[in-house]
């Protein structure tokens, strides 16, 4: 009885990692749920940048856990690898705390603080993420492999418990108001706040890693691999030759080019047009030189492509999915009534919504998971990630319905972000945690933190995406009644029917008092302000004096601009005088926006449910 009773059971080990993950996820999506907001308007970089910063931040944080992936199977081991990266999240942490104190009285400095904060949340992810999620894997012996889309589950269950605190807490001490005014000075502490969590998460893995992170017979998990861990008729370790090696390099190179090529525009970031390329580049390396190890066999290099498909689809559902913390912010901060049960609730507290529902669902999936297998009807991973692309689809669609047609002055009601976020949700359940089992069962074990920093990877790209698509935002209403009140009529501008002057793209250029042109770039292009910017920068505590210093200046521009000059004002505008295109295809409202969304992920799950059978095939008996 005792022994089956340890047989359906799941270790004590997985309770200290979802502990750790907890804290850790409290630490990440706190500090993201106002990191957007942050940006935008202490920082002064309005809603398209900051939607582009997010998307690399995100982007990186994900690419980064190949690099921990790769120094954890080969030098350092898992446990080591979790203590380094999350005492190095915790360090970024207050780096952004001291960012968001900076700010007023050097904004120069804070910006660079923040971009040293983000490296450093960067790095210490790759450490901590792919490590610590290969070592549920390695808790189960192998006749207990069928527990892992469970275990993960409940894993997910951690993730998301964390991450509702972090998306609750953060925002209450750090997107404080004033009778209708976001006080900026706040967003610190929500910095600090996440630091603690991080460091708590840091040290309740420290102290509890050796008595429980151990196999049934008392070995450490995570330790470096040794040859005594790998499976019978496994390679104990990959060889590539120098020759992978130098195309995988060349590869990356001509890679990062050729999509630098795609993604260059006037006026654009660098971080699209050079960090975008750059991360799908290192997934296409990446998973060339994996293929090019020699002693790869037949049915392992059939398993890798399994899941290299499925990062390729998930990629669609990330660059959806993330949109909580940029886009879906936005609007949920112009455009949306966030009153319910008589409470009005912050803005950047709506995506919470997404992990009070894990909270709510992941026990009864992992359930239902176990529930199918038993009866033998339990569909493979790439079909419930199908399902998962097509659940956010869903949510996408009936969004969009209820925003169509809404005007200039209405509102969307909070009850549909909720239903959004359920769909979400639910789509969630059914590809991440099984995305993580999903490498656990198929990746050899030479290649484990590897492959799941492959997986990563394909989260990564879907950042990429996120900052791709959350820039094509179109303005919100209240932009229109704001430059009505400037005497612009955007909506003109926008449809090509009137040519903006200098003065209304230095207004289009204003957002919340932020500053539209760059001090430097104006200087260099030798447009005399008279240190006009600088005071209206050092007035940002009083509203109407910075808006009237701003308009008083206005005033002067076409009489002093040059062609290139106004080329260079009309590329560093906030609100861009054009209407975002994709494709071809003008979003002209959040209608348009969200059906977007609606198209990617509707025809990417049709696609991969579509390339289900081939896929059961090419993974020899894995589910």
């Amino acid at each position: 009885m005792t022994e089956q009773l340890a047989q359906t059971k799941h270790p004590k080990g997985l309770w200290v990692l979802f502990g750790t993950e907890m804290w850790e996820r409290f630490n990440f999506y706190g500090m993201r749920a106002i990191l957007s907001l942050f940006i935008a308007e202490a920082l002064m970089k309005g809603e398209t940048e900051a939607s582009i910063i997010y998307g690399g931040f995100l982007g990186l944080s994900y690419l980064t856990p190949m690099l921990g992936g790769y120094i954890s199977d080969k030098y350092l081991g898992n446990r080591n690898c979790i203590i380094l990266g999350g005492t190095i999240m915790g360090i970024g942490q207050l780096l952004l705390f001291l960012s968001g104190t900076l700010y007023l009285s050097n904004l120069g400095l804070a910006q660079n603080v923040m971009w040293l904060a983000l490296l450093a949340i960067i790095f210490g992810n790759g450490f901590f993420k792919p490590n610590i999620s290969s070592m549920v894997g390695s808790l189960y012996p192998k006749e207990q492999k069928n527990k892992l889309d469970s275990a993960f589950t409940l894993f997910y269950l951690g993730i998301n418990v964390g991450a509702t605190l972090g998306q609750i807490l953060c925002p209450i001490v750090g997107d404080v108001t004033h009778n209708g005014v976001r006080d900026l000075t706040a967003f610190k502490w929500g910095f600090l706040v996440a630091a603690l969590a991080m460091f708590t998460g840091t040290l309740t893995f420290l102290f509890l890693k050796n008595k429980y992170v151990v196999t049934p017979d008392g070995a450490a998990i995570g330790s470096k691999p040794q040859k005594s861990d790998i499976p019978e008729g496994e390679s104990d370790s990959a060889t590539f030759t120098d020759t992978s090696i130098i195309i995988s390099v060349i590869l990356l190179l001509a890679a990062t080019y050729g999509l630098h090529l795609v993604f260059d525009a006037p006026g654009a970031s660098p971080i699209k047009t050079w960090l975008y390329p750059f991360i799908f580049a290192a997934g296409i390396s990446l998973g060339y030189l994996i293929l090019s190890d020699k002693t790869i066999t037949k049915v392992e290099r059939d398993r890798i492509w399994v899941l290299y498909i499925v990062c390729f689809f998930v990629m669609f559902f990330w660059g959806a999915f993330e949109q909580a913390g940029s886009s879906l912010t936005f609007i949920a901060n112009n455009q949306t009534d966030t009153r319910i049960f008589g409470w009005t609730m912050q803005p950047t507290m709506v995506q919470s919504f997404n992990g009070i529902f894990v909270m709510v669902f992941a026990i009864p999936f992992s359930i239902l998971w176990v529930w199918m297998s038993k009866r033998k009807i339990e569909p493979i991973s790439p079909v419930k990630q199908a399902w998962g692309l097509l659940l956010i689809a869903l949510g996408y669609f009936i969004i969009a319905t209820q925003v169509k047609g809404l005007g200039m002055t209405g509102k969307i009601s909070i009850i549909w972000f909720v239903v959004l976020y359920l769909l979400h949700t639910w789509g969630e359940l059914c590809l991440s945690p099984i995305g993580l089992s999903l490498v656990a069962k198929l990746a050899p074990k030479r290649f484990a933190s590897l492959l799941m920093g492959v997986w990563f990877l394909g989260n990564a790209g879907g950042y990429v995406l996120t900052g791709v698509l959350g820039a094509l935002l179109p303005p919100s209403p209240d932009k229109y009644i704001a430059m009505q009140k400037e005497n612009i009529d955007l909506k003109a501008i926008l449809d090509g029917t009137k040519e903006p002057s200098g003065r209304d793209l230095y207004i289009l250029g204003k957002e919340k008092i932020a500053v539209a042109i760059d001090i430097k770039k104006a200087k260099e292009n030798n447009i005399d302000l008279n240190g006009a910017f600088e005071k209206s920068t050092a007035l940002i505590k009083n509203a109407k004096a910075a808006r009237d210093t701003a308009y008083t200046v206005s005033k002067t521009l076409d009489a002093v601009l040059t062609p290139p000059q106004y080329e260079m004002i009309k590329s560093q505008a906030l609100i861009k005088p054009s209407y975002p295109v994709f494709m071809g295809y003008k979003l002209k409202d959040v209608y348009d926006f969200f059906m977007l969304f609606v198209v990617l992920c509707g025809l990417a799950g049709l696609v991969l449910y579509s390339l289900t059978p081939m896929m059961k095939k090419m993974m020899h008996g894995v589910r």
